[in-house]
């Protein structure tokens, strides 16, 4: 009971507490209601005092705004009658500055005048269109247009000069191959003073932008600068062509005729220096003929007319070639000056315009070129054909670049220079097929045969032709390939297919002079003179491949040829040594005229038979090796080691024959003058055999 008393007396403690604080919560929610109240009321208050406030200050700013409105429309009333009133006064201001010219005001002047005329243009147009100030303004206008268009021809003309040939032959570095294409050769040729260029970007830029159709600044262009780039090459022409020490007569044939940017800039007063170029051709074929097996006395050589025209056809070619790089170099670097000048859209119409007479004329050239080889190839003189092969070379290996740059012109003047390497491949094609038939028909018999049976010329020019044109093997594969009875593709043709296809060609020359060679043999009525002269060719030949490195190509094609040359020198020495057997028809003695026993016993008595058949022996003996010697002195060997090893052949074929007789017979008492049958020793056999194919022995 204690305990329910005891939690009453607590529950009735928290009741009491409970209504405490419920007392006081009364009370805050009368005080928060007091204050909510005041609030409302002073809010209240707040907003009426607002509200009365935008009523008086609305209309207050209302008027303000209008007022400020006028002030603004009548400041641009005032500024658009000033203006108007320049309009009407624009052509008295700027009359006599259009009337002087661009050069009187400067060019920022000038164009700020056009910019005000044009702008009065624009306002008459608008306005009053038929008015007598819209007559004056657009007279002006045009009289500016045409000082502009003067200005820009002006600029052009006194500022544009020829590129000098020594800038073209640094921008083209002479001596060094073309760089691949895409690369740059941190070369460029300063045309114009950057100054130039500025005042002909602003005048081609505002004429393009208030001109309308007027463009007849991009003539003035096209003219000025395809005549400096037809002239730049034109000098470069003549330089070289005094620079190679030939007079101005010589020309390609019509009249007066083997990736570009950068910071190089050559002035156009450049002083023209020396050219220190060497003609890479030329060389090469001095180094071949250099290089010939031939000693002195034994060189087949030419007429001075036929090295002379070599040598005029060489330095042709070279100069041609040069011409088609700096045509390229200067093509690139006139694209690149045209950046700024010309706006981009016209770029390839204008860029089409100028080049179109260079490049004619660099094509002409060529095919005319093309036209010379096919009247030597109707001459048979095929060496000087072969100047077109370097040539092609060039024009292959550089054509990429050539696309690239006149990569939307128009479709003939991209297809030139590809029918132009067309023309030249089908030419040199034909030369080579047609040197191939020369060598295989060639009547020439025996009114050109050498006496001596040396190397024939027909063998000394063929070797010289295929060793040129090893130079060119690549480019000679890729005539034949393209223009041949089986034509491939130029997809199908690689460097690979390129040399099989000339190791194929070359042997099928050697062989058609193998055939030719020995037919001509054939016309010699000494027997002897016939192995003489194949031994001395099939010698030059196996040489003259094995040192121009042509062999290794041949071997590509047929692996047996070198084995074939060989096997034909052994053919060749075994006929000529039966050119001996007169000789050993008495040395070998055949009828036996004594038996060696009684040869061996000096005290026997020889019948007089026996002595008359040993003087036969060796009357006849003496007889042949003299006339062997006084025929075989006149043979030529040109070789020194074939020559060497034919005399050391012949001596071990005779000598140890001829010392067997002496022994058999010295000692014999068969003559009382021995010294008229005994003319010749072993060493004066040998000595004799020395002076063999030496006509001056």
């Amino acid at each position: 009971m204690e305990d329910i008393a005891e939690r009453r007396r607590d529950i009735d403690k928290k009741l009491e507490k409970e209504m405490h604080n419920m007392t006081l919560l009364k009370d805050s929610l009368k005080k928060s209601s007091t204050n909510t109240n005041n609030m409302l009321s002073i809010l209240t208050s707040f907003e009426n005092r607002l509200k009365h406030l935008e009523s008086t200050i609305v209309p207050v700013y209302n008027e303000t705004e209008n007022l400020r409105r006028r002030q603004e429309n009548i400041e641009k009333t005032l500024h658009t009658v000033d203006n108007v009133l320049g309009y009407y006064h624009i052509a008295r201001d700027v009359e006599a500055y259009i009337k002087e010219g661009p050069n009187a005001a400067g060019l920022n002047a000038y164009l700020s005048y056009m910019e005000k005329l044009l702008k009065a243009m624009e306002y008459f147009e608008t306005n009053d269109k038929s008015g007598k100030q819209m007559d004056e303004i657009s007279r002006l206008f045009e009289d500016g247009n045409d000082a502009l268009q003067h200005e820009f021809r002006s600029l052009l003309t006194r500022h544009g000069t020829p590129v000098p040939p020594i800038v073209i032959m640094d921008l083209l570095g002479m001596d060094e191959e073309l760089p691949p294409v895409g690369t740059d050769t941190d070369l460029a040729i300063q045309h114009l003073p950057e100054k130039i260029i500025l005042e002909l970007s602003a005048i081609s830029g505002w004429l393009v932008a208030n001109g309308g159709n007027n463009t007849e600044f991009h003539r003035s262009y096209v003219n000025s600068r395809s005549s400096i780039l037809s002239k730049s090459i034109q000098g470069l022409k003549e330089h070289l062509r005094s620079a190679s020490g030939n007079s101005t007569s010589l020309s390609f044939g019509v009249q007066n005729s083997p990736n570009v940017s950068g910071k190089v800039k050559a002035m156009n007063n450049t002083p023209i220096r020396k050219s220190r170029k060497k003609l890479s051709f030329l060389s090469k074929k001095a180094t071949t003929a250099l290089m010939s097996p031939f000693e002195p006395g034994h060189r087949r050589q030419g007429s001075s007319s036929e090295s002379i025209k070599e040598e005029f056809t060489d330095i042709e070619t070279e100069l041609y070639i040069t011409e088609l790089s700096a045509l390229l170099r200067l093509m690139q670097s006139e694209a690149h000056l045209m950046n700024g000048i010309i706006q981009e859209k016209n770029h390839r119409m204008v860029f089409d315009n100028i080049v179109q007479p260079s490049l004619d004329t660099v094509v002409n050239e060529g095919e005319l070129l093309a036209n010379s080889a096919r009247r030597n190839i109707g001459r048979h003189e095929f060496t000087t054909v072969l100047s077109i092969f370097p040539i092609v070379k060039h024009l292959r290996t550089i054509k990429p670049e050539f696309d690239l740059i006149l990569e939307g012109c128009q479709a003939p003047t991209r297809a030139k220079l590809a029918s132009l390497l067309s023309t030249l491949d089908s030419t040199g094609a034909k030369a080579l097929e047609e040197f191939t038939d020369s060598i295989r028909i060639d009547p020439d018999k025996a009114s050109n045969m050498p006496r001596d049976g040396t190397v024939h010329e027909l063998a000394n020019h063929t070797i010289i032709f295929l060793e040129q044109l090893k130079e060119y093997g690549e480019t000679a594969g890729a005539m034949l390939l393209m223009h041949g009875e089986q034509a491939s593709p130029a997809a199908n043709i690689t460097p690979d297919t390129c040399k099989m296809k000339v190791a194929d060609y070359m042997t099928r020359v050697l062989s058609a002079l193998g055939l030719n060679l020995s037919n001509k043999a054939e016309t010699y009525g000494d027997p002897a003179l016939k192995p003489i002269f194949m031994l001395n060719n099939f010698n030059y030949i196996l040489k003259s491949i094995k040192r121009s490195g042509l062999l290794s190509l041949l071997l590509m094609w047929n692996d047996k040829v070198e084995g074939f040359y060989l096997e034909q020198i052994q053919v060749q020495k075994r006929l000529y040594s039966q050119s001996w057997s007169k000789v050993l028809h008495y040395l070998l003695e055949v009828d036996k005229p004594i038996s060696i026993q009684r040869a061996q016993d000096p005290a026997a008595k020889l019948k007089d038979k026996d002595r008359q058949n040993i003087k036969d022996k060796f009357t006849g003996f003496n007889k042949e090796l003299d006339d062997i010697y006084k025929i075989q002195k006149g043979y030529a060997i040109p070789d020194p080691e074939l020559r060497h090893a034919l005399k050391e052949e012949n001596k071990q074929f005779i000598c140890p024959r001829y010392k067997m007789f002496l022994d058999k017979y010295t000692n014999l008492n068969f003559t009382k003058n021995p010294d008229k049958y005994m003319k010749y020793t072993v060493d004066d056999v040998a000595n004799l055999i020395d002076k063999f194919f030496d006509a001056s022995a």
